[in-house]
């Protein structure tokens, strides 16, 4: 009971996060979805041992140029994977029944220029074609090897049925219920790891893809977080406790979001902090200005920029628009005068 008490909690923080995300209009930016996009590959890749950045795979993707310093191997597992993600939306824009085919074309695309093939005694297959794996897999030194191959194909047929079935009624659910189907289809594909290779690349975009489907903002699992995902993982399997993995997806949105928070206010010159107090009102830091101003009319851009926390940049905007709206006006040269505050 205790485990779920704490779980109800961070739901709840989720779910006003997002409410504040949403508030503050992040979604609404220019470009917004594109670079969303590019983030979640970027990030997905980088599990698998990818370096390019969220800025060179914007150039590589935008521009078609090809990155110096990168191998051919993490530039195309990166340019693949967007084209993966692309027909995603096309099957959740056509309203497309998943199904193992559906996959398999998938898993294909996910794996064109990075897969290789296969040789077993049952048979071939190409992990470039998306085709399913003909032999065992062990999940690692002391791990439990994944089910037989044999099992496969009957696995995915359940798993795809149950998908389905979510996405039909799924406008009926909370919040928390969508992004807990879209979790458990992630942690139940890599559990029946039906590829030789590509398995968690795979996981990651059919939970993204469920997410956008149902209006929800996507789930990112960073670099820096990759042990304690796979441990998340393992923990899970090993349980057969699906609320460990829901736990972490639900910790990682929480801090992934309160960063981008963060970042979007920083952007624009304003500062919160979300974490400690999920009601507080934002401090604008054009009070902040006028209020360092009275106290000192002789502070400059720099000076400001400092105790506040943001740009310099930033101040001269807050200070070009008070003094545009007669709040506060220069008295004196700007080297040697001093700023007056006529109200606030």
């Amino acid at each position: 009971m205790l485990f779920l008490r704490k779980q109800d909690v961070i739901i709840m923080q989720l779910e006003k996060i997002i409410k504040r995300y949403r508030e503050l209009g992040i979604e609404n930016q220019i470009d917004y979805s594109k670079f969303y996009l590019y983030s979640l590959i970027t990030h997905s890749t980088a599990i698998e041992g990818s370096t390019i950045t969220e800025l060179e795979n914007q150039i590589m993707f935008d521009d078609g140029v090809s990155l110096a310093g990168k191998s051919i191997e993490e530039q195309n597992m990166n340019l693949d994977l967007k084209v993966a993600y692309e027909k995603s939306f096309d099957i959740i824009k056509n309203n497309t029944p998943l199904t193992i085919d559906i996959l398999i074309k998938l898993s294909a695309l996910v794996m064109k220029n990075t897969g290789q093939e296969y040789k077993t005694i049952l048979g071939d297959f190409s992990s470039s074609k998306g085709e399913l794996r003909l032999l065992n897999v062990t999940a690692g030194i002391g791990g439990k090897s994944y089910m037989n191959f044999s099992k496969v194909p009957a696995k995915l047929e359940e798993f795809c049925k149950q998908i389905n079935i979510e996405r039909q009624n799924f406008s009926t659910k909370s919040i928390d219920e969508l992004y807990q189907i879209s979790f458990d289809a992630h942690y139940n594909l890599v559990t029946i790891h039906p590829w030789a290779d590509g398995n968690g690349r795979m996981a990651r975009l059919i939970m993204n893809m469920l997410q956008f489907e149902f209006g929800l903002i996507p789930s990112k699992i960073l670099k820096e977080d990759k042990e304690e995902y796979i441990k998340a993982l393992v923990a899970t399997r090993e349980t057969e406790n699906l609320d460990i993995f829901r736990k972490f997806m639900t910790d990682t949105m929480v801090k992934n979001l309160n960063k981008e928070i963060d970042n979007y206010l920083d952007s624009i010159g304003e500062t919160e902090n979300i974490q400690e107090n999920p009601t507080k009102e934002k401090i604008k830091s054009r009070d902040i200005i006028i209020s360092l101003l009275k106290k000192d009319g002789t502070l400059n851009t720099t000076s400001l920029a400092s105790q506040i926390g943001i740009t310099a940049k930033a101040v001269e905007k807050h200070l070009s628009k008070l003094k545009s709206e007669g709040i506060i006006e220069r008295i004196g040269s700007n080297k040697t005068g001093y700023w007056k505050v006529n109200k606030n």
